[in-house]
């Protein structure tokens, strides 16, 4: 129960909740009415709520209430309602969500309703700020002009006639001081801000014009005897947060023997030119650009523009150009960059112009390399073994790597010769010349655009369609000179093996998924292939950029960026490599548990007989069958209709003719009747969407193009769509029976005996007596039957087929949403897919039913045994992935769907 203290103290509540219970009696077994038994805890009233209060342990009342323990006393129905009370005018909680604990027995709640769950540590901090917005807005402006308790006097030199008029932007703790202080203060660093006070604001000026001078050739403070001035006495130095103009001298006074660069480069001073220069870079502006560009891929226009508008961004005092003179800049440093971190500075005979092809690109250090990491004697090792020393190599085209149409080798022939990476040009379009009659080949498998459009030019306005590249598909890092005539890939001898990325391969036709997979591949281990896809990743955003260089710049960019991407591979390789290496054995034991119960269940003649077969193929796969591919070909519609035909056209050589009609064969009428009752299903569907007579639509392919635009408030163009397919069918079916009744004459019968209605029947509900739905009514030409049961037959094979395709490339879908997406605009993207797939998912059920159905029918009719065997009833539980199991139970006691037996 709550008390009041006066002594200022803060008040202290006892928080109770009410539990209802039985009281007996010690010693008695007489029962007693039940009275209120709550449980009591102290606790400070705050601003905001409460707090528990203990000697050991202080905590917000969630947490205290889980903690302590708690003392039961006996309290009056007024006591208890006093309790609550209180409790209720303190935190401000709704007097039916207090009774609901007073009346049920249940502890306080854990959190306060009213604050947002997910307001977490990051959110609470910024509601917090929200209350110094004010504070912190005061501040900036207070900086804008001379502070709190602005002085005339000079900070720095305190001389009483110095008026206090600049400070600087960069210097922490200067204040304001006089002219004389503020040149004084930066001999050392003139490369500061600095503004003026005229009495009204402060304004930028330059030390330039407060009468500093940069000498070179001399230490700092020193000045020369006879300094020659820059040329034009315009100097200027971009720096990271200013374009400078300053005032600088060389030495002239023979000090220093070193020319006007040397002087330049001492200072970490980049000249533009090496005669006369009149403007440079300072090195750390160069080196910050340099890991920024890496990082963002930002352009070289974006950094200096935003380097122009630290400096003014006012637009009334924009400073010189230096734009296409920093593009230089940045070009020579980077290239100097390149030279410097493969040591080819420390060779004291050969110079720049002597590097070796390749020899400043960084090299993958687990990649097996002759003469470095590779023991003696490796190339006679035994069979079994040759996958350690193997190049496992990638190969990939980025089309968006283009480059337009401007410049050319003339004006902008490029710094590194073949150095790193890109090949060099002379001698690439020499090998191109001695290949140019060359025609790639056009794929035999899926259609594939990078191969088949190899041959097109890269557009009007355009001179180079990409970037190919060879990378370490193991380690994923670039491979130099990857297109050169040394590279291994273009040696005699060397045995190849070529396989597709994992990703890709499913794009392709079924013969090239188990004879290029990896994970059918001995010595491939884990290994995906798609290393250049995760490079492309990363390079493309700085497509934009290069596409507007020219031919020379653009590969020396390409040169610095693949090498910080190795770079980056190589220091984290470790990580990289652990990594995998835990993937690789922390299900190792339970594999080879499961492939020993495997074998155990296969007779050890198959299994030697298929162990054989698999090291004969890995051993000698191009002339070995493989092993992997399936054998068996299941049916389908147009190969048994084409098998049909040819039949047909057999029978009319030997002038055999069993058709009735000059247009329709037999095989025809009842291929006929299998696109109809398509036709009729489809057509239902879409009049139950309308009318809302099913909640649930099979989908199907044509289904999507009538229903795409169809809802409830359809108008009379959508509504037409429907209107006009249905008049179709209705001439088809007309069509239908007039042949049907040519072969089949007791339909004629079949159909007069069909109950009569008032209206005609909707076309989609017409019967259209096709032998599996004559069955023994009537007597027929059974060849008609067996041809249905041929076309029945490859559709419910080709039905499986496409069921379970689509479920696995669901399952894949549903595992890179969940892993690798993040965003509304991805997900959202990823459930269109999915829901594709589960359309087509349903219209191959849909197809598999039916054509069941007919089939048993068949099968009754033509004395076929076991069909209801081989195809089994397909119920919704059976249609699941190979991995998913049955609802209802986990993965321990998953079994697998028949569907995939």
């Amino acid at each position: 129960m709550g008390r009041t203290h006066k002594s200022g103290k803060k008040e202290k509540l006892k928080c109770v909740t009410h539990v209802p219970s039985p009281v007996f009696q010690q010693g008695s077994s007489s029962f007693h009415p039940p009275m209120p038994m709550v449980r009591v805890k102290k606790l400070k009233i705050t601003g905001s709520g409460f707090k528990a209060t203990d000697i050991r342990y202080h905590s917000d009342v969630n947490a205290a209430l889980a903690v302590f323990a708690w003392k039961e006393i006996v309290l009056s129905d007024s006591q208890l309602d006093a309790v609550w009370d209180r409790v209720h005018q303190s935190s401000g909680w709704d007097q039916g969500y207090v009774d609901s604990f007073v009346n049920m027995d249940r502890l306080p709640p854990e959190s306060d309703p009213e604050v947002p769950k997910m307001a977490q540590k990051g959110d609470k901090a910024m509601h917090k700020w929200m209350q110094y917005a004010d504070t912190f807005l005061q501040a900036l402006i207070t900086l804008e002009g001379r502070g709190h308790s602005p002085t005339n006097c000079c900070f720095h030199c305190r001389a009483p006639k110095a008026k206090a008029r600049y400070q600087c932007l960069c210097c922490d703790n200067l204040g304001l001081v006089c002219k004389l202080c503020i040149v004084e203060v930066h001999r050392y660093s003139p490369l500061h801000r600095i503004e003026f006070w005229n009495e009204v604001y402060f304004v930028k000026v330059t030390l330039k014009s407060l009468g500093l001078r940069i000498q070179l050739g001399h230490p700092v403070g020193e000045a020369c005897p006879c300094p020659n001035t820059a040329w034009g006495d315009d100097f200027v130095i971009v720096d990271c947060d200013q374009i400078h103009q300053v005032g600088l001298d060389f030495c002239g006074c023979g000090r220093s023997s070193k020319g006007q660069v040397e002087q330049l480069l001492e200072r970490r001073l980049y000249p533009a030119t090496v005669v006369n220069p009149k403007t440079v870079a300072t090195f750390r502006v160069l080196e910050m650009f340099e890991l920024l560009q890496y990082e963002s891929k930002l352009s070289t226009y974006e950094y200096y523009q935003t380097i122009s508008h630290l400096t003014d961004n006012t637009g009334l005092c924009v400073p010189k150009d230096r734009y296409p003179t920093f593009l230089r800049i940045v070009h020579q440093w980077r290239h100097l960059k390149l030279l410097k971190r493969t040591g080819r500075g420390h060779d004291p005979i050969r110079g720049v112009s002597e590097t070796r092809p390749g020899e400043c690109a960084l090299l993958c250090p687990p990649c097996p390399h002759p003469r470095i990491n590779l023991p003696e004697g490796w190339e006679n090792v035994e069979q079994g073994l040759k996958f350690l020393y193997a190049l496992n190599l990638a190969l990939d085209a980025n089309f968006r790597m283009k480059r337009k149409d401007c410049s050319s080798e003339a004006a902008d022939p490029g710094l590194s010769k073949g150095y790193a990476y890109i090949v060099e040009e002379s001698a690439f379009q020499e090998y191109l010349k001695k290949h140019n009659t060359e025609t790639e080949p056009k794929s035999t498998c899926s259609r594939h655009d990078a191969v088949n459009l190899a041959d097109i030019r890269p557009g009007q306005g355009y001179a180079c369609s990409g970037v190919v590249t060879v990378e370490c598909s193991r380690h994923n890092a670039k491979r130099p000179l990857a297109a050169d005539p040394s590279s291994p890939l273009l040696q005699p001898g060397v045995e190849i093996r070529f396989l597709v990325p994992k990703f890709h391969l499913p794009a392709h036709i079924p013969a090239c998924r188990s004879r290029f997979a990896f994970m059918l591949t001995p010595g491939a281990g884990l290994g995906d292939g798609e290393a250049p896809e995760r490079g492309w990743g990363e390079l493309n955003p700085l497509a934009t950029s290069t596409r507007e260089m020219g031919p020379g710049t653009r590969r020396d960019t390409l040169d610095c960026h693949f090498g910080d991407y190795n770079w980056r591979k190589i220091v984290r390789l470790g990580a990289s490599l652990l990594k995998k290496l835990k993937t690789a054995t922390s299900d190792v034991a339970e594999h080879i548990i499961a492939h020993q119960e495997l074998e155990a269940t296969i007779s050890s003649e198959k299994l030697r007989s298929w162990t054989d077969a698999v090291v004969a193929w890995e051993l000698d796969p191009a002339n070995n069958p493989n092993p992997y591919k399936v054998a068996v070909k299941m049916p389908t519609q147009a190969a048994v209709r084409h098998q049909l035909a040819e039949e047909e056209e057999k029978a009319l050589t030997r002038w055999v003719d069993v058709s009735l009609s000059d247009e329709v064969s037999p095989c025809s009428l009842i291929a006929m009747g299998i696109d109809l009752k398509g036709e009729q299903y489809v057509l239902q569907s879409v009049i139950c969407f309308v009318s809302h007579l099913s909640s649930s639509i099979p989908s199907r392919r044509s289904l999507k193009t009538l229903t795409k635009s169809l809802w409830d408030h359809s108008q009379d163009r959508q509504i037409t769509r429907v209107k006009l397919r249905s008049n179709a069918l209705t001439r088809k079916l007309e069509e239908w029976f007039s042949l049907l009744q040519l072969y089949i004459p007791t339909s004629i019968t079949l159909r007069k005996r069909e109950p009569q209605k008032k209206a005609p029947p909707k076309p989609f509900k017409v019967q259209l007596w096709m032998p599996s739905q004559i069955g023994k009514l009537v007597l027929f030409d059974k060849s008609l039957a067996e041809i249905e049961y041929k076309l029945w037959n490859a559709q419910a094979h080709e039905a499986l087929g496409i069921l379970r395709r689509n479920l696995q490339i669901c399952a894949t879908l549903y595992d890179i949403k969940d892993r690798w997406l993040r965003g509304q605009g991805a997900n959202t993207q990823a459930l269109n897919a999915l829901a594709t797939m589960q359309a087509h998912i349903a219209a191959a059920q849909d197809e598999y039913r039916q054509a069941r159905t007919a089939l048993l029918a068949l099968a009754d009719l033509l004395g076929y045994a076991n069909v209801d065997q081989e195809f089994l009833l397909l119920q919704d539980k059976d249609i699941r992935s190979m991995v998913e199991a049955e609802p209802g139970l986990g993965k321990t006691r998953r079994t697998l769907s028949w569907i995939w037996r």
